[in-house]
């Protein structure tokens, strides 16, 4: 058993879990004891599950980030694949609340017959027997009783289930410093190093960064710096020109454009090492801006602003509401890059955006792909 597991075994009656059943998120931790109290609200808490279904649930133990996201990002597919049709898997997560870096992530599934459930165990017991960095746990209903008990396979311990309040800030932010969002050069750059072995385009991006002593603090600026922000097709392309033209000032984008060929590639990975990839895009944009400051104003179409709110919006997955409040050190500029003189953020009707995306017939990531169909994640 690694350091690690071991490590979260030993909070095991200290963590809270989450799970979102039906797009409702459920707090519940565990009572020391079989028993448990709270079985009517409990009862309601698992009111979504099927009459007769077996449920189960796996938590990624890495303690490594890189590994454990990829394991977790990789994790789904095979739940997909291997897991019989009729089965239904959610988010999961574990954390220990007001805990930095306290949060594991996982699935919480459910298998509606005898058949499915047999199936399910025999791989889940399999993955076990590969030292694949997981604890399992199956989730049994007391015939005749509100109770719900856990049963966490790698101890052979059972616990009874008890209602947990929601967190007073989302479960997501306690992970979201240099893991979802960077505040310094050094931890982005950290992340692709570490991962060069395994994703040999993060070899091509490193060499185009630039060296330490080039992200020293340095003189203001001799002309202004002025950031354009907004989703796309809310008229930033057509201001950006016109400003440049009418201030005879240099364009720059965000990413820049040299990050290109290997957008896709990262669009494809887990959050930390997407982030990690957009935040250096950042950083080369900083150099692109220092080289042209002394001669001309500069404007820039997107900025750190559009990478933390992206990676903020994505890992808060609740309403708005759920966001970190107003004056969060994780709404802080990161302290190694290049402030801009101004910020306009630009704003257009719903409609009318969706309209001008629909003319341009351009391809979209997933995240845009995601705006467009989500309400909640655009207000995000």
């Amino acid at each position: 058993m690694s350091r690690r597991t071991m490590a979260l075994l030993s909070q095991w009656t200290s963590r809270v879990f989450s799970v979102d059943m039906d797009g409702e998120t459920v707090y519940f931790k565990i009572h020391d004891t079989q028993t448990g109290k709270g079985g009517k609200e409990v009862l309601r808490m698992f009111g979504n599950i099927q009459k007769g279904a077996s449920c189960y649930s796996l938590l990624v133990s890495s303690g490594e980030k890189i590994h454990s996201a990829r394991f977790h990002w990789k994790l789904k597919d095979k739940l997909s694949t291997a897991l019989p049709p009729q089965c239904r898997f959610s988010p999961m997560c574990s954390f220990l609340p007001g805990v930095r870096d306290s949060l594991v992530h996982g699935y919480f599934l459910q298998a509606p017959s005898s058949d499915s459930s047999a199936t399910t165990e025999r791989l889940l017991r399999q993955w076990l027997r590969l030292d694949d960095p997981l604890l399992v746990c199956s989730y049994l209903h007391e015939e005749n009783t509100p109770r719900w008990i856990q049963h966490l396979w790698n101890t052979e311990q059972n616990h009874g289930i008890v209602p947990s309040e929601a967190p007073e800030s989302h479960p997501a932010t306690l992970n979201l410093i240099n893991s979802d969002v960077f505040y310094s050069f050094q931890a982005a750059r950290d992340v692709l190093q570490k991962c060069a072995d395994i994703i040999p385009e993060a070899a091509s991006v490193l060499e185009l960064l630039p060296c330490d002593g080039d992200m020293e603090a340095r003189s203001k600026p001799d002309f202004p710096i002025i950031v354009l922000e907004g989703l796309d097709a809310t008229g930033k392309t057509t201001l950006t020109e016109s400003l440049r033209d009418a201030l005879g000032a240099t364009l720059l984008r965000s990413p820049p454009p040299c990050l290109s060929p290997w957008r896709a590639r990262f669009d494809q990975e887990p959050p930390i090492l997407r982030r990690a990839f957009y935040a250096l895009g950042n950083y080369i944009t900083a150099q692109q801006i220092y080289s042209q400051t002394s001669k001309t104003p500069v404007i820039i179409d997107r900025f750190w602003h559009s990478t933390a709110a992206y990676a903020i919006a994505t890992a808060v997955n609740g309403p708005v509401c759920d966001l970190p409040a107003e004056g969060s050190e994780l709404y802080r500029w990161p302290s190694d890059l290049l402030q801009p003189s101004v910020v306009f953020l630009l704003t257009l009707d719903p409609e009318e955006r969706k309209r001008r995306l629909k003319d341009r017939g351009q391809g979209e990531t997933k995240e845009e792909h995601e705006l467009d169909l989500n309400q909640v994640f655009r207000l995000r």
